[in-house]
Formats: structure tokens, sequence, C-alpha cells
């Protein structure tokens, strides 16, 4: 059996990778597993354990990165975040192509252990409509806000360390240009 690809999705908080993504999750074509990421920050409303993250304490983090057992990780705005290795690899084994959303960090953290990942960007029309979404969400105080909005400009000065950018006007369309972005890989 082939093994699948690992593909590193990233892009500014708020650009709305997890929209995108639905969008074409579930194309069997593409044979594909999320990534879950285990994070220590708190669960947002309607987010579930094990299905959108792997919530747990910054004790349990901090062993899980002495152990090696993290792919990639990182702190932002007092929390850790981060990729369980095992976890990949056993989807990956299974012949899955392995969708991983994560922080622009943590994508050089992954190209150096993976070089053969496929790593796309995904770009906002403009910081406006970014700025729009992030407050839209109305989960975070301002100072919050402030921090992903600073930190989105950094972000975007990295997209040319990507090797796709794609922007998220309307997502179908941006989630069909994803499409065709795996096919031609797996096609490889």
């Amino acid at each position: 059996m082939k093994k699948g690809l690992l593909i590193v999705f990233s892009g500014p908080s708020g650009v709305g990778k997890g929209t995108v993504r639905q969008c074409f999750m579930d194309d069997p074509r593409l044979n594909l597993a999320y990534s879950i990421s285990m994070t220590t920050r708190k669960p947002r409303e309607g987010e579930v354990e094990g299905k959108d993250y792997f919530f747990v304490t910054r004790e349990e983090f901090e062993a899980a990165v002495e152990r090696g057992e993290l792919l990639e990780h990182a702190e932002f705005v007092g929390n850790y975040y981060g990729t369980p290795l095992p976890y990949v690899e056993k989807l990956r084994n299974e012949g899955k192509n392995v969708i991983l959303e994560i922080e622009v960090e943590g994508m050089k953290q992954v190209v150096e252990k993976c070089s053969d990942a496929v790593t796309i960007f995904i770009i906002p029309p403009s910081m406006e409509e970014l700025e729009r979404r992030i407050r839209g969400r109305k989960s975070e105080a301002e100072d919050v806000i402030q921090k992903r909005l600073e930190k989105a400009g950094r972000e975007l000065k990295l997209q040319d360390n990507y090797k796709y950018v794609v922007c998220n006007d309307i997502p179908e369309v941006a989630a069909n240009k994803i499409v065709e972005i795996i096919l031609d890989e797996m096609s490889k």
C-alpha cells in the first residue's frame, strides 16, 4: 500500500481554513484524514474532544514534547498547540492522505521532519476581510483579536515558504483549487 501524503494546511487565524477544509474533506477521491491537534486551550462552543482537538493540560502537553511525540508544536496567546506524531503516522501508513491544519511555525517544523510534505497556505482577500471574520466569531477579547491581527500580518509575509498559496474569497472556489492540488500530488 502506498503511504499517504502529508498535507500541511496553514493560514492566519480567521482566514477560514476550517470552512474551506469542510468543503472537500468528504471527497472520496482524496482519501483524506484530518489530523487532530492537541491543545491546552479551552474548547470553544460546539468543539468536541477527539474530533476538533485533543484537549489536554499543560503538564500533559509538556510531557508529550519531552517524549518526542509531537510532529510540531507551538505556543500562542498562552496556549500550546501540537500534532501527535503517532496518530499521523498510523493514518499515513493506512494509505490516508493526512491534512494538518497548523500554524506557520509548525509548518517549518514539519518540513524539517518530512521534506515531502505538501504545503498549502490560505490567504484572505484583504486584511479588512480577515478582521471582519475574526470579529464575527465573537469569541475573544479585544486584546486577543489585536494579537491575532498582528500575527496575521507577520504570517502573510511568509506565504512564499509554501508550495501552494490559495485565496479564500469564496470557500467553495478555494476548496476546488485545493482538490486540484491534492489530486495532482496524488498522481506523482
